[in-house]
């Protein structure tokens, strides 16, 4: 079996990223403007009629908000579906400051040349299937699904590639082909497809794929999760394949870091957040402070063994203190190999606000840990099209998870005290710390007439006694039960 990775070229992932910029009132005029150029010359590079008319036609188009255009929208063959729409653009109002304009002239030019290129690859399967094999004639089979999804024709890309499967006996070839229909999938927001590819791709892997598959897998697995909000799920295989990620047809380097640092943030134990993330070979060599602490992990001084064993704060966190410092911009060029040994190119990427989140998260400074949050939501939530729709129930869950950490190791805590240390108001904390009280979250209660949170430690051996008698009671339930049907069939056999 081959490990050379097939069809893997399209669809180009990063100009749904750019799609999804136009539209995201988070982004900047600027950022809006150079995602705009970028995916129009990709339209026209490509010849991408379908995504063209997909995106800019003034009655079927994502792009355009309700009421824009001669006519309103109305339901067709042609009209993308809601959930789909919703998932490939930020805003329902469409794009923002800037507008992929429609071109009738361009549209027609580029079906044009769709059409004669369609042409060729049909006569040259007809000729294959003539004068060659079906090796050949599958080959051909196969340009045909890699065309329709370069120009994204999402139903037309996704028939092809089945059309090939159902046809090829290849085990690595028919992995590499679910793995590009979860990519079409993913392009278009389409998560139930996406789902049900991954559990086809995992089948396939586990009857006898090769590492490299196994492996580019998990990535896949990783960020289809992140996409569903099943970060405790995303976060082992995301930091999994950071030493061994190969899939730069799904996402880069610096990407697949900022997955994984953000997963493994809100889901690990604190014990696995510094083995896995704060002392992580991989994750140190991109957020290590300096030049010095970068090298040493790349070179393997550093090592992610255990050495956290302060899960239970003894002392409490200073009020004040210095931020960390901020890490610089860094060009992942070098970091990034593809499978085929070609460096990946990347644009640099400020990744300071997240360094500053693990390391004031796990050192316990909780104002520089709210100020860096604000940071990650500004700069990562917001701006990438996986983060995006989960971005508050992100900075909810870090702030209960920051509430937590501190609360984990006092009786009774001060509310101004504890309002200080995380740079908030003591309005703002009373109903903030009230609203994860009421759902079960945190096991304290608020006394504000004494300014004071008393933590209501659960008592394990109680909850364990509890815990038995409750099953037991079940199961003396189920033998009751067992004893009255054996006696009634001994009675009907005598």
């Amino acid at each position: 079996m081959s490990s050379e990775a097939q069809y893997a070229s399209y669809p180009d992932l990063s100009l749904a990223q750019h799609i999804f910029q136009i539209t995201n009132p988070a982004s900047t005029l600027q950022a809006r403007q150079a995602s705009l150029k970028l995916l129009q010359d990709a339209i026209s590079e490509h010849k991408m009629a379908p995504l063209y008319r997909h995106l800019a036609h003034p009655v079927d188009g994502v792009l355009n908000s309700a009421g824009v255009g001669s006519v309103q929208r109305p339901s067709s063959a042609h009209s993308s579906q809601p959930n789909e729409a919703a998932s490939i653009v930020a805003s329902k109002d469409g794009a923002i400051g800037v507008e992929l304009a429609w071109d009738e002239k361009l549209y027609e030019q580029l079906q044009a040349d769709n059409e004669k290129e369609v042409e060729t690859h049909e006569k040259e399967e007809k000729d294959a299937a003539e004068k060659a094999g079906e090796t050949e004639v599958q080959a051909a089979k196969g340009k045909i699904a890699e065309f329709w999804a370069r120009v994204g024709d999402k139903n037309k890309a996704i028939a092809a590639y089945e059309a090939v499967f159902e046809k090829i006996g290849v085990l690595g070839t028919r992995i590499d082909l679910v793995l590009a229909i979860i990519r079409v999938a993913l392009f278009f927001g389409d998560r139930p497809l996406v789902k049900k590819n991954v559990e086809r791709a995992q089948t396939l892997v586990d009857s006898g794929g090769d590492w490299d598959r196994r492996n580019r897998l998990k990535a896949y697995q990783g960020l289809h999760l992140l996409t569903i909000r099943s970060y405790n799920l995303a976060a082992p295989l995301l930091l999994d394949s950071l030493s061994t990620f190969t899939s730069y047809e799904l996402c880069n380097y610096s990407a697949l870091v900022i997955y994984s640092v953000l997963a493994g943030s809100v889901s690990l134990k604190r014990v696995d957040f510094k083995a896995k993330v704060v002392d992580a070979p991989e994750i140190k060599a991109i957020l290590g402070d300096g030049e010095e602490e970068k090298l040493s992990a790349l070179t393997g001084a550093i090592s992610a063994g255990p050495g956290a064993e302060d899960e239970v704060m003894e002392e409490r966190p200073p009020s004040r203190a210095t931020p960390a410092p901020a890490a610089v911009a860094i060009n992942l060029v070098t970091l990034g190999q593809s499978s085929r040994g070609h460096p990946e190119v990347e644009t640099a990427v400020d990744l300071s606000p997240l360094a500053r989140l693990v390391s004031s998260l796990y050192g316990r400074d909780y104002r520089s840990f709210f100020i860096a949050l604000a940071g990650v939501e500004e700069h990562f939530l917001s701006q990438d099209r996986y983060l995006y729709e989960h971005r508050s129930w992100f900075v909810r869950e870090m702030r209960l998870r920051g509430y937590q950490q501190m609360l984990q190791s006092y009786r009774v805590v001060g509310l101004a005290s504890m309002a200080e240390d995380f740079g908030v108001s003591v309005d703002f904390l009373d109903r903030d710390l009230a609203r994860f009280i009421a759902a079960d979250r945190i096991p304290c209660t608020i006394d504000r007439y004494h300014g004071k949170i008393e933590t209501n430690r659960p008592d394990d051996k109680n909850k364990q006694y509890t815990d038995v008698v409750k099953q037991g009671d079940a199961l003396i339930t189920k033998l009751q039960k067992y004893g009255q049907a054996v006696r009634l069939r001994g009675s009907e056999r005598a």
